[in-house]
């Protein structure tokens, strides 16, 4: 798979998981949710429901990156900096980022 490809397909798993009471739009809409640079979620304001989501989609991105690097013969961790980077691009305007540990609105 080239490079191309593997992003886009990083990007697909980045963004498509949830199926829980809150989706995953809304919950980073709200300010509760954000993209970090190790290529999972992170929790800005958490309950039982974001912290589940949280856990629900990072668990789903593991295996999808997991999977990835073992088609691509690359390690986990470079995958994850590849996501993290494809979903720091593609986060929307006033959803937030965690930037040298700081949560920053893009």
């Amino acid at each position: 798979m080239n490079a191309s490809k593997l992003l886009t397909t990083i990007a697909a798993a980045c963004m498509s998981f949830s199926v829980l009471a809150i989706s995953l739009d809304d919950a980073k809409s709200q300010g509760l949710v954000g993209e970090t640079a190790t290529g999972y979620l992170g929790v800005i304001k958490g309950n039982s429901e974001v912290n589940k989501l949280v856990e629900e989609v990072n668990s789903k991105r593991k295996a999808k990156y997991q999977q990835l690097a073992k088609k691509n013969g690359i390690s986990l961790s470079q995958v994850e900096v590849m996501a993290a980077k494809k979903t720091f691009a593609k986060t929307a305007p006033g959803h937030f980022v965690k930037v040298d540990g700081k949560w920053v609105r893009k």
